[in-house]
């Protein structure tokens, strides 16, 4: 066997030590992923409810917005 390959399961350990390593040490990257993710996929259900509703006009949208405040 050549020193440079290893049986499939060692290949497996090895890469789960390395990917369980990084993530841990890479835990906030992690974080601000999923977070982008997430807001993603907020915005496309968002925009996809959207695009069912009435529409209208962007100063009645203002008005709307004005009273609230």
């Amino acid at each position: 066997m050549n020193p440079t390959e290893l049986p499939d399961d060692a290949f497996k350990q090895v890469l789960k030590e390395a990917l369980t390593e990084t993530l841990h040490e890479q835990r906030q990257l992690l974080h601000e992923i999923f977070a982008e993710v997430l807001e993603d996929m907020a915005l496309a259900t968002a925009i996809r409810e959207g695009q069912q509703t009435e529409r209208i006009e962007r100063a009645e949208i203002f008005k709307i917005l004005e009273e609230k405040e």
